[in-house]
């Protein structure tokens, strides 16, 4: 068997980055992931106790990063024009959140393309190591490597609209010196 080239394998992952990829880091991942919690606070009070949590949670997020892949694949394929290939299915993503942390890294390997050609923003979560815990957090796990926004008209998906417009961040933001 030949040796593995590394750089050969780094290339091939680095083409397949998608343009809609964006990275949090530092404060401004903390910023985010407050607002996703706040608008995941207020959706669950204006659902009402009727769910159990668990329930409502699987309801509003693909969790894992099977699910995540799982309702990709069913979503239809967008092709550069605009045009959807099959019929749009009952569920959607609004946005991917994927930790940077993952371990082994082929575990997510093919997220990246999976979400450009479904047009699904990529939200990359780096916390030094700690990204998956903080992903967890958000929907009461120890840790998650990849969590699916649901694209249903309620308080996350207004944050997340936000989110990928650049607004919910902007927001009392100060400014950095170089």
């Amino acid at each position: 068997m030949p040796p593995k080239n590394k750089a050969a394998k780094n290339n091939i992952q680095d083409d397949s980055v998608s343009q809609q990829q964006v990275c949090y880091e530092g404060e401004r991942l903390v910023r985010m992931l407050k607002s996703i919690q706040r608008g995941i606070e207020s959706a669950r009070v204006l659902a009402g106790n009727s769910l159990p949590e668990k329930v409502w949670l699987k309801q509003q997020f693909a969790i894992g990063v099977n699910e995540v892949t799982r309702v990709l694949e069913r979503m239809a394929l967008i092709t550069d024009e605009g045009c959807s290939t099959t019929q749009s299915p009952c569920v959607r993503l609004q946005a991917i959140l994927l930790a940077g942390d993952c371990n082994p890294k082929w575990l997510t390997k093919h997220l990246p393309m999976l979400a450009k050609s479904r047009k699904v923003p990529l939200i990359i979560v780096r916390d030094d190591k700690k990204g998956s815990l903080r992903l967890g957090e958000l929907v009461k796990l120890k840790t998650a490597v990849a969590i699916g926004v649901k694209a249903r008209g309620s308080d996350i998906y207004q944050v997340m609209e936000g989110i990928l417009d650049g607004d919910e961040l902007n927001q009392g933001a100060v400014p950095q010196l170089q």
